[in-house]
């Protein structure tokens, strides 16, 4: 989301060379949306992608569809969501243009919509599984209410919702155990929340001296305190920064212990467990 014009503005040769980067560090999915960028990003990266000596079965595409966006261009006046039959194939194809390449690994839908509709939607996708455009289907920002309605017909591998240290509510509404149940992937977005933005000070104290005990930086820190967690989350990290990314990797190392994990929970909840 933050390569193209609503981040760092990446142009194509420099996006070649962060994905060659990332990819030599062992990164090899990477999440799109077709609207990033005001529905321009896609292309870019489709284009940087090409220009390099990487075969495309060693890398993941992830990309979502379903906002759409105030858009001149494209006629849409007013922000919703469109999950026909049509416009999900319609964006499959034109993401599959974008980026390049004969298939999407994963096909994401990027919000629920009050107006799915669970059997149109299921048919679509299983048209396009059929067709070998996409790999596997999920969904982003879904209920487990909403998910078992479309695994009524067809099958939802990935959930990709906020999670971190500043939005816990997934750890304890049960999202999380529904996707261990049912086998769904969990994906992580903007794993650090609003930390290092937010004006709050008073959480620092603790989260230093934890991150001192794991010699180890606060962002590091926070990341191993979701992968600690028994749904095997996924973080995905937004940077531009090969030094970042370097960094990330090392929360993999960090154990947490059982009670340090619940005194960051009560510190990012302002309560103990009951």
């Amino acid at each position: 989301m933050k390569w193209g014009s609503w981040g760092k503005n990446l142009s194509a040769s420099a996006m070649s060379r962060l994905i060659e980067t990332f990819f030599e560090l062992g990164i090899n999915t990477f999440d799109h949306a077709d609207i990033y960028g005001d529905y321009s990003t896609e292309a870019v990266f489709g284009s940087a992608f090409s220009t390099l000596n990487i075969d495309r079965k060693e890398v993941r595409f992830i990309s979502k569809c379903g906002i759409q966006l105030v858009n001149e261009s494209r006629g849409i006046q007013r922000k919703h969501y469109e999950y026909s039959a049509q416009y999900i194939r319609q964006q499959v194809e034109q993401s599959l243009n974008n980026l390049q390449t004969e298939y999407l690994d994963v096909l994401l839908l990027h919000r629920p919509s009050p107006l799915m509709d669970y059997q149109e939607i299921g048919s679509i996708v299983t048209d396009l599984l059929q067709e070998k455009k996409i790999n596997q289907f999920g969904v982003s920002n879904f209920t487990p209410s909403q998910i078992s309605l479309l695994q009524k017909t067809c099958p939802v591998a990935i959930n990709q919702l906020e999670i971190s240290f500043a939005h816990p509510d997934a750890l304890l509404n049960g999202t999380l155990d529904f996707h261990q149940l049912y086998g769904i992937a969990t994906q992580a977005w903007s794993p650090l929340g609003n930390y290092f933005t937010s004006n709050d000070q008073s959480m620092q104290p603790l989260l230093t001296s934890m991150a001192k005990k794991y010699e180890c930086s606060v962002d590091q820190l926070l990341l191993a305190w979701l992968l600690k967690h028994p749904a095997n989350i996924k973080p995905v990290i937004g940077t531009t920064n090969p030094e970042h990314i370097q960094a990330a990797k090392f929360a993999l190392e960090i154990h947490l212990t059982t009670e340090d994990w619940f005194e960051l929970l009560a510190l990012s909840r302002g309560e103990d467990v009951a």
